[in-house]
């Protein structure tokens, strides 16, 4: 992927946007969105992989995240956030006019992704998601949630390590090795981060039944970071539009498991189904 574009909110921040393609002619364009802490440049693979296969790849680095500016983990409020993942469309849209647009989301851009097509019902294809933020894998203590709902009305933007266990992400050492050693990456986030995302996710399991386009959506059985629970919740209240995957004893990211060439082949023949070739 290549610095392509720069995209500026109505709050002054600007988003650094990445594009991957090797022909004029896509079947298809994945706007992908990362996860917390982390940024577009490690999804270079995926892109590759798709793009052998004729799908272009457009994506950006969140607000507070890899090259875009703003503050480290940080957001105005949700509102925002959603604002970010339209100019990000609108963008792919331009790029690739009439081209099939799949939303592919991740952790938290899994729970940003799944709240867009419930919020602002956009007119696209179809959405890869996997092991999104919809609630944590483990339960917070009930007065640091709190803790967190005060301060992000007093102080928005005081900011707290996320206490991230790096090792959770992937059962290949050398993917933690690299996340851990990557620059662009980073443990922080806001009370005002945390309260908007983390609230998101019970919002998108109540509304899931609203879910109007195809999901595949995606989880790892030892995912330590988000609930695999959550995620079965959601696909049940969903329906008939959302198809779950579990992928058995796989980790958080499992487009960095060892078996990630196998993850990414059934996300290339879902997207077979849906008749984009």
């Amino acid at each position: 992927m290549k610095e392509a574009f720069q995209l500026t909110t109505p709050d002054g921040i600007t988003l650094q946007g990445y594009h991957s393609n090797t022909t004029s002619t896509p079947n298809a364009v994945i706007m992908l969105i990362h996860g917390m802490g982390e940024h577009a440049m490690r999804y270079v693979h995926v892109a590759n992989f798709f793009n052998q296969h004729n799908i272009a790849l457009v994506s950006m680095d969140h607000r507070g995240h890899g090259r875009s500016t703003g503050k480290r983990g940080h957001t105005l409020n949700y509102d925002a956030l959603m604002h970010d993942v339209e100019m990000l469309l609108q963008k792919t849209k331009e790029i690739h006019p009439g081209i099939p647009v799949i939303l592919y989301g991740h952790s938290m851009g899994g729970n940003l992704v799944l709240n867009f097509l419930i919020r602002k019902k956009p007119e696209v294809k179809g959405s890869i998601v996997t092991a999104p933020y919809l609630r944590l894998a483990f339960e917070p203590p009930a007065w640091k949630v709190k803790l967190g709902k005060l301060s992000a009305g007093i102080f928005p933007s005081l900011s707290q390590p996320t206490g991230l266990d790096t090792k959770a992400i992937s059962r290949d050492p050398l993917v933690v090795s690299k996340y851990e050693k990557d620059p662009l990456v980073h443990d922080k986030i806001t009370s005002a981060f945390f309260v908007n995302v983390h609230f998101a996710g019970p919002y998108a399991i109540e509304h899931a039944n609203e879910i109007e386009v195809p999901v595949l959506l995606m989880h790892g059985t030892a995912d330590r970071l988000t609930s695999v629970d959550a995620s079965k919740e959601f696909a049940a209240r969903a329906g008939k539009n959302v198809e779950l995957k579990i992928w058995e004893g796989f980790y958080h990211e499992l487009h960095n498991e060892p078996e990630k060439t196998e993850v990414l082949e059934y996300e290339l023949h879902w997207l077979k189904q849906l008749g984009i070739f």
